[in-house]
């Protein structure tokens, strides 16, 4: 597969003031923040109740809040796979096209050493994220994950 050969711009791009992209990105890590924090709730205010998700762990596109709550309570209870240890968005490319935003970025998951001591690979997933503005708030109205490299096997 070919490489693209230009740069990766990191923050706004035609069409997004920086102000924007920052707005932007501010919600998904603070999603990812919450996340690693446990708080759902936190995590549910950065998303659209309707939002769409094309949730890594699941084959179904999730339709709105019920779907992925769904998928949330069939996870593994912690401590029964491999422990993560952190989550790092990086290289985010941010279009905004009046009150919607597109952003692409990499997520990297990292794990607790394997029960031999030896190192977890991390998870790489490539992902695309829409976000409707209203007012002068973001909310994310569709997630794609798409796992590029699998991290530890559960």
């Amino acid at each position: 597969m070919p490489e693209n050969t230009r740069p990766l711009p990191s923050t706004a791009r035609p069409g997004a003031s920086v102000t924007d992209a920052d707005a932007v990105w501010a919600v998904l890590t603070g999603m990812y923040e919450a996340y690693e924090a446990g708080d759902r709730t936190r995590i549910d205010r950065a998303l659209d109740p309707e939002a769409t998700v094309w949730d890594s762990a699941a084959d179904p596109l999730l339709l709105g809040k019920p779907d992925l709550d769904r998928i949330r309570d069939a996870r593994p209870a912690a401590g029964a796979g491999p422990v993560e240890t952190g989550l790092t968005a990086y290289d985010r490319t941010v279009d905004v096209f009046g009150d919607i935003a597109v952003l692409r970025f990499w997520l990297r998951v990292d794990f607790e050493p394997a029960a031999d001591g030896g190192a977890n690979s991390p998870e790489l997933i490539r992902n695309t994220v829409i976000l409707h503005r209203a007012g002068e708030s973001w909310r994310i109205v569709h997630l794609h994950e798409d796992v590029r490299q699998p991290g530890p096997a559960g």
